[in-house]
Order: structure tokens, then sequence, then C-alpha cells
């Protein structure tokens, strides 16, 4: 059985039990209270005892993770506060970034994405979302890989130029939702956004890595340019927990987990989410324990976190909060209100009083049940502060397990090629000679209508053929992202 995580003193031992850690947790405070450090204890404890982890780097100093510490005159005072011995020590490391600049490009198909996720990103109202439905439709049921932008493009470009063959089976595909959505494509890319969508796309085994010595992965998305977008970055820590959720196998309640992801800037998640995803979001983190995942969000406010979820989240670590106004004032009460009272804290008091590194901790007893909340002092991280420099990041990167499995863009035949090659052989003949009167007349050829009835009648054979072969099964997606249900890519 795996060690506890000893996470802080109070001043005996406040430690978080690995078979409970699947329940989930919560670390709030405002800013500059210690969170970052807090995540970084946990994340090094996982790590020691066996426990891939996956967090995102939003502020760029988190990569000394990969690297050992002590050398932190704050760092050395709180160790000898708390008379524990330094103990500097690296954790195995990975580095992930969407733009391929200072980690490994870090990328997903548009079929994974899916309709409702990318409806998100490209802030499209429920018409067009329903439109942006209809193309993800039309490409299941012709076999069409959706993998980059430009596949995605070429997609919406057809069912636009065939909306009024497409009505009877689709509905009514409006030129301004199509346009809608590629103006929304657009300005995706100029974000840069559309690195993130193409091949080779991420697998999910190689953010459940151990290394030689058994210590759990700490795989780091470096996220410090992505975070000035979002919405994307919130989206795309969801689809990860999405895709998660759909293939990992049930494995009940284990002695540790089988991977913990940090949810940082989690208000990011919840801020103009529609109920449906709401809905899904809740039953994503309601049920993905089972898989050997835990969650936990990291946020400055606990009232940022929705009370569905909140509810969700057993293991609790609060820092300082601020009661300067009515809502931070109503924040502190709520904090106060979700722990187990002990009569010997004052939560509510003592939640404005904190002292940077300083926190109140609950975490769940062996049966279960949250522990009365105490006043503790975090311990200090083994690993290094100061951020790694380019020469460090280039060294780890270098000899990175994940090195040449997706530096290299790869561009397969999928929607964009196979729409042109479709247009191409739609394309009349050229037209015979001009005839004498003494030739026989040349039948006139297809009228419009009859154009589009053979068309109807070819994608209606495709589809029919596409049914009974393993190429031409429906593109799924995983709960958050699908129109259908849930399986990886082809």
């Amino acid at each position: 059985m795996a060690d506890p995580i000893l996470v802080a003193k109070a001043p005996e031992d406040v430690s978080l039990l690995p078979a409970l850690s699947n329940r989930h947790g919560l670390v709030a405070g405002a800013t500059g209270t210690g969170k970052t450090v807090t995540l970084r204890v946990l994340a090094e404890g996982f790590s020691r005892i066996g426990v891939p982890v996956f967090l995102a780097d939003v502020k760029g100093d988190l990569s000394g993770l990969g690297r050992p510490g002590g050398d932190a005159p704050a760092l050395v005072e709180r160790a000898k506060q708390l008379g524990l011995p330094l103990q500097p020590e690296p954790s195995p490391t990975v580095f992930l970034d969407v733009y391929g600049e200072a980690g490994h490009p870090l990328r997903a198909t548009v079929s994974e994405m899916g309709p409702i996720l990318l409806s998100r990103v490209l802030g499209l109202n429920e018409t067009q979302a329903g439109v942006l439905q209809v193309a993800f439709r039309f490409a299941d049921e012709q076999g069409l890989l959706l993998l980059d932008l430009k596949d995605l493009r070429a997609l919406l470009e057809h069912v636009s130029q065939h909306a009024e063959a497409l009505r009877a089976r689709y509905g009514n595909v409006a030129p301004t939702s199509v346009g809608a959505i590629q103006r929304g494509l657009l300005a995706l890319e100029t974000q840069g956004g559309d690195r993130l969508f193409g091949e080779p796309a991420l697998a999910l085994d190689d953010l459940l890595r151990t290394d030689l010595g058994g210590r759990g992965q700490v795989t780091v998305l470096h996220a410090e340019k992505l975070i000035r977008s979002p919405t994307l970055y919130a989206t795309l820590l969801l689809w990860l927990l999405s895709e998660l959720f759909e293939h990992l196998p049930e494995v009940g309640d284990p002695e540790k987990p089988r991977l913990v992801f940090f949810f940082d800037e989690a208000h990011l998640l919840f801020t103009d989410a529609p109920p449906e995803l709401m809905r899904k979001v809740e039953q994503v983190v309601r049920l993905i324990r089972s898989k050997g995942v835990g969650v936990y969000f990291v946020t400055q406010n606990p009232i940022d976190v929705p009370d569905v979820v909140l509810g969700q989240l057993g293991n609790r670590v609060q820092h300082a909060l601020r009661a300067f106004t009515p809502r931070d004032q109503r924040a502190v009460r709520v904090a106060a209100e979700t722990f187990r009272p002990n009569p010997k804290v004052n939560v509510e008091k003592a939640i404005t009083e904190l002292a940077v590194g300083e926190a109140l901790v609950s975490f769940l007893d062996v049966k279960g049940t949250p522990e009365p909340v105490r006043r503790a002092l975090v311990v200090p991280p083994r690993s290094r502060l100061r951020p790694l420099t380019p020469e460090e990041r280039a060294e780890v990167m270098g000899s990175s397990p994940l090195r040449g499995r997706y530096d290299q863009a790869v561009d397969r035949e999928s929607a964009y090629e196979r729409l042109q090659q479709r247009a191409v052989e739609r394309q009349p003949e050229a037209a015979p000679a001009p005839s004498t009167p003494s030739m026989p007349r040349v039948p006139a050829g297809p009228t419009v209508g009859s154009q589009a009835a053979v068309m109807l009648g070819k994608m209606a054979q495709s589809a029919m053929r596409a049914a009974g072969t393993q190429i031409g099964r429906e593109v799924m997606r995983g709960i958050l992202g699908s129109i259908l249900g849930g399986g990886r890519r082809r």
C-alpha cells in the first residue's frame, strides 16, 4: 500500500491518503497566498508514490519540477520551522505545448474535439452550433475524417454548396451560419489555435507513464501563451478529461490513482458555460473517479466552482481569501461552510488571517469522511522553485520519452482530400465538337434538378457501402465532444 502524502503540519502531520485521493480535491486562495506551492507539493507527492500527474503551467513557474530544489531561503526556513530535513529531489518531467515552442506539440483531431466543444471555442450561438452539428453528422455518415482545420473548412464549404440537396435529411443550413463558423475559425487561426488540431494526436497512454524507478511522470502543459485564449485553454483541458473518462477502463477504488489531473484557473471552465456542457462536466467529475483519476481544481475562490461540482471535492486546501467586497465575503462564508467544523478553529475568521504558505486543510479519512478542518503550514516542496532556463528545458526535452513522437506533423488523407476528389469527379467532361446538320443531334445534358438527384443517389449509395465497412463507421467522439457517443479516432 502506498504511503500517505505529507502535505502540511498542524503541528501533527496532515497527510493525503492515496486510496482516497481519487475522490478529487480543491486548492483555493487569493493570488500570492501559496496555491502554486501547494500544487507542487501534491504533484511531487503523487509522483513519488508512482502516480502520473498532469498539470498546466499557466505562469511559467512550474518547470522547475524537473530539477532538485532546496536553494530558496524561504523554503530552508520553512523546513527548519517544521523540523523537517531538506530533501532536494526532482520529478520525472515531460513538457507539452500546443504551440510546440516550450514542449512537445500537443494536438487533437477536429473529430475528437467534436461539435459541442468546438462551438464553445468558436463562440457560436445556438443556431450556428446546430449547423456545425449538421456538418459533423454529414461527415460521420460519409466516413470523412476531420483531422485539422482545413478538413473542417472544406466540409463547411461542401455543406454550404449543397445545402439545398441536404435540407430534407439534415434541416436548413443557412449560409450566414456557415459564414459565422468560418469567421470563428479564422479568429482561432489568428490566435494560433489551429496548431492544436492535427496529427499525430496525443495518445492517452503517454500521460500514464512511470520512469524506471517507478515514479509517476509529471506532464507539464506549458500554458503561458495558451492562457491568453482562456476559452481554448479551458476547452482543451476539458477535452482531455473527457477522453480519459471515455477510454480508461473501470478500476473501482484502487490503492492509489492511475492519474491525478490538476485543473488550474478552474473558473475558466465554468464561466459562461451553457447548461448542457455543465451537466456533462458534472457527470464526468462524478464518474471519472471509478476510472482511477483524481481531479483537483485550483482556483482563487471556492464559489468559482458550481455547487454540484464543489460537493464532489472531498480533499480541500484553502489558502487565505480577502474580504474586501460583498462577493469576497460570500466566498469566505462558502469556504467556511464546506469544512467539517473543528471547535479549535474559527474557520471564517481564520481564512482572512492566514499567512503565505498557511492553509486550512481537510482531507478524507480512511472511512471516506472529511476530517475536521485544521490550520496548518504547507511543507516545502523538494523541487526547484526557479523555472528552467531555455537550455535546461531543451536538455529535458532531448531526453524525454516522447522525443520524436509528436515533433513532426503528419497530414494523411482526410476530408479535405476526399472532398477535393469528389469535386473533380463531378466536373463535366469536355464538350464535343459542334455538330453538323448531317450528324444526329446529341441529347441534352442533365438538368440542374437531375444533377442534384444523381448526387443524392450517389451519396446514399456511398453511405450504404460505408455502413458495412470499418472505415465507414461513424467517427465517434468522447462524452463531452460527441453528438452520438464516444470512441477514439480510427
